[in-house]
């Protein structure tokens, strides 16, 4: 049943999930250097995820993927004394990093790799992540198809492409030849997905019945599971009807809003609203919030507190969407000249038809709307954060003008705007993420016994975010001329160094023989006839 389907019109992340046409898969690997049997990263200042400050110099000794000692070796502005550092063998690899932030790999909690209407090859995909430091990805829908995706988790794990390792969730119903129409059908589902493979599953929506038993088939076969509460499910299935069935994630914002109607069960839709019609989704999506209990009114409270209670965890995904407040600003970000390929940028032109390019009129009406509603939305989310809660990071790129790698940073400065400290966002994007992954054990801090992934700059990161975009930051020299600082120096991932200025370059690369086999070597702007 589900192969008859083209696509499926959800939220933020339409695709092609049937796995029945796929992107090109990424190539062997050829870069990287490591793991060593022993390798000594010297004099780093070192954040390590938990939310502590800095501190440095430390040596951290890692042999092969994982570390073995982290040794504080002196003072701010003294020399180190050789006695207090871990001796270095002959045969081991030391890499003099003085002056240089290090801190864990960053989680993309939502990740998709891309499908054949973004038209992105894998190795695209992938070095962009790695190239902004990003080690590890859910999947969020599979939409390659589940083998495909789990075919290149374990390419990953074994380090055999270059890549981030990866999680692959699927899509409730994904490869079953009817509708799941009850409970006993939605658990074996469950158990034939697990399976097969699968980390988890991303839910959209279903009749409550359904929802109730996949969630908790689900959850009892020890999976994680994520949802995007879409529209055309909300009204009888909101976010506290998931936590309370044992949802681990919920992605966006959809489903917390309906969930914080105090005057109302219903979204106020327009009364010729289509669903179908994405001017119409988006704009009235503005006004959500807007809609729900005001902040820390009594209702307001008490779902935050039941969620709270319940453990469950936030994934804004801000970025996605941004160009809802400032489409201009998504549309002229300046890596989209070098970094974006032709497909992909065709992809997100205004069209009826391509998921998230629903620029039909959009007006300044529409965005003042949606300034207020990021207002709403990220208070909410950082009183979320100050109560103890968890939120991760997540960029859901591929849509809507953000780009793989470079909006997964944007996030992070969305977070900082919401009111986290800059630590704060490093941990919603390190250790958090893990814990909602079930990864704490190995990943999300830099802590002895952990794998050994990393992301490694000159620059210092809770000073200004935007150093770890792949252009970097921009600033005035001494001779009154602007240059580039920062950009991710090396992205460790299992103990193998990544150099990430050149995995950067070879994205930029692909980008440019798509160009070339296009005769396309601009980007052209929707509707402006001098380009």
């Amino acid at each position: 049943m589900l192969r008859k389907f083209i696509t499926l019109l959800v939220g933020a992340c339409l695709y092609s999930f049937l796995g029945i046409s796929q992107i090109m898969p990424s190539p062997d690997r050829k870069e990287g250097e490591g793991p060593y049997k022993r390798l000594i990263l010297r004099s780093v200042i070192m954040i390590d995820g938990t939310g502590a400050p800095p501190i440095g110099p430390v040596d951290i000794v890692v042999e092969q993927n994982r570390i073995t000692g982290i040794h504080v070796v002196g003072y701010p502005g003294l020399p180190i004394k050789e006695t207090r550092r871990p001796q270095a063998s002959p045969e081991d690899k030391v890499m003099d990093l003085e002056g240089h932030y290090l801190l864990p790999g960053l989680i993309d909690m939502h990740g998709h790799i891309g499908g054949t209407g973004q038209g992105t090859p894998a190795e695209y995909v992938f070095k962009l992540w790695m190239a902004h430091g990003i080690t590890t990805v859910r999947d969020p829908a599979a939409s390659n198809g589940l083998q495909w995706v789990l075919d290149h988790k374990r390419k990953s794990a074994n380090n055999s492409i270059t890549a981030p390792r990866i999680l692959a969730y699927t899509v409730l119903g994904q490869g079953s030849q009817k509708p799941i129409s009850d409970a006993e059908e939605a658990k074996a589902w469950v158990n034939e997905n697990a399976k097969k493979g699968a980390d988890g599953i991303k839910f959209f929506g279903a009749k409550p019945e359904v929802m109730q038993a996949a969630l908790e088939e689900n959850k009892r076969l020890g999976l994680r599971s994520a949802m995007h509460h879409a529209q055309m499910d909300v009204a009888r299935w909101n976010v506290l009807h998931s936590a309370r069935a044992g949802l681990t994630t919920m992605e966006h914002w959809y489903g917390l809003p309906e969930a914080l109607f105090a005057d109302r069960t219903i979204q106020d839709y327009r009364l010729d609203y289509n669903y179908q019609n994405e001017q119409h989704r988006f704009a009235e999506a503005g006004k959500l919030w807007k809609q729900a209990a005001p902040p820390y009114s009594e209702h307001w409270n008490k779902v935050m507190q039941e969620l709270l209670d319940l453990d469950f965890t936030l994934d804004p995904t801000f970025n996605i969407y941004e160009a809802n407040r400032d489409l201009m600003r998504a549309r002229r970000a300046e890596w989209h000249e070098e970094y974006t390929l032709p497909s992909l940028w065709r992809f997100y032109q205004p069209s009826r038809e391509s998921h998230g390019s629903y620029w039909f009129d959009w007006t300044t009406e529409e965005e003042i709307q949606w300034k207020e509603n990021y207002r709403l939305w990220m208070t909410f989310v950082n009183e979320y954060k100050n109560r103890g809660g968890r939120v991760t990071a997540g960029s859901d790129s591929g849509f809507i003008y953000q780009l793989y790698g470079f909006a997964f940073i944007r996030e992070l400065e969305l977070l900082r705007e919401a009111g986290f400290h800059p630590l704060e966002v490093i941990r919603s994007a390190t250790m958090h993420a893990a814990e909602a992954l079930g990864l704490e054990k190995d990943l999300g801090t830099v802590e002895v016994g952990k794998l050994a992934d990393f992301v490694i700059l000159k620059e210092n990161p809770l000073q200004n975010i935007k150093v770890l975009y792949g252009t970097g930051a921009i600033r005035i020299d001494e001779t009154n001329e602007p240059i580039r600082v920062g950009g991710v120096k090396y992205t460790v991932k299992d103990g193998i160094v990544y150099d990430a200025k050149q995995l950067l370059e070879d994205a930029r690369t692909i980008v440019q023989q798509h160009k070339a086999r296009e005769e396309s070597r601009k980007l052209k702007q929707p509707g402006l006839d001098w380009e």
